[in-house]
């Protein structure tokens, strides 16, 4: 009976971590919208104003720019499957005496196909009063998957486009000054988000950001600097390494069904002897 108790213990244990496990997996609450310099490194200090010239920021990089209201502002930052990303943008206003009336901010997220990605949580879409001083935006992308069938409109790993923009303000107060702010985060969901296939290479275009180069073979014939498209990538590479907490799940499970078995066997065998001694015997 000890060898019993000691199985039922054990049995207890396993199903206890499986249960705190899939606690771990599940989605996570939206995060705070508000991007500050001790969240991330320091980024670029400039923005682009197209896909194509579109500044690449890294994870866990905060990216500022000045920029008249109106424009189109964009960055492009790296995903890979498994991911769960979220951008946080801040404008700053001008002075609210300068300005003629509320305006209204929005943030929009684009793959590598420019297929234009639904936010799962967060403001991305804003609107700041005529005192207003900032405006804050966020926008929380679904995982990143490693697969995807060619109708859909999953996200798949790649680049991923930050677009931000006024759309409806007062026509006196374009072309006014404002700073802004744009940080991008993620989270690896681990196997919760694994699917059954690869995707053959990422998707990256050729456009992510722009280095002039004046000398060698991608100078163009009258020596005059080229222009060099250039695709970001994680630091570790797209889909490095086959580990996957999925692992943990196969094992621990075959571990537990052969435990359960044990025990079922311990509590159907007896004690190994007749109840009853026939006589004679």
């Amino acid at each position: 009976m000890r060898t019993t108790r000691v199985l039922a213990g054990a049995l207890l244990t396993g199903l206890a971590l499986l249960t705190s496990a899939g606690a771990a997996a599940a989605d996570d609450p939206p995060a705070s919208p508000s991007p500050s310099a001790s969240d991330g490194g320091s980024g670029p200090t400039e923005a682009g104003t197209t896909f194509r010239t579109a500044t690449a920021v890294e994870q866990n990089q905060r990216a500022t720019a000045g920029a008249s209201t109106g424009d189109y502002l964009y960055w492009v930052f790296p995903a890979d499957a498994g991911e769960r990303a979220t951008v946080k943008a801040k404008i700053t206003l001008p002075e609210s005496a300068t300005r003629h009336g509320a305006s209204t901010w929005q943030v929009d997220v684009y793959d590598g196909l420019r297929r234009r990605q639904a936010c799962m949580y967060g403001r991305q879409t804003g609107k700041a009063a005529a005192d207003a001083s900032t405006v804050e935006l966020t926008c929380v992308l679904r995982t990143v998957r490693a697969w995807s069938e060619p109708w859909a409109n999953d996200p798949l790993p790649g680049n991923y486009y930050v677009r931000l923009t006024v759309v409806d303000l007062p026509s006196a107060d374009l072309g006014l000054p404002v700073q802004t702010e744009v940080e991008v985060t993620a989270v690896d969901k681990g196997g919760a988000g694994d699917v059954d296939g690869t995707l053959a290479e990422p998707l990256v275009p050729g456009a992510s950001f722009v280095e002039q180069i004046s000398n060698g073979s991608a100078a163009s014939s009258d020596g005059s600097p080229s222009t060099v498209w250039r695709g970001g990538e994680p630091e570790d590479g797209w889909a490095s390494g086959w580990w996957t907490d999925r692992w943990l799940w196969t094992v621990g499970g075959g571990v537990l069904g052969a435990l359960a078995a044990v025990f079922g066997y311990s509590l159907t065998r007896g004690n190994g002897r007749p109840s009853r001694v026939p006589p004679g015997v």
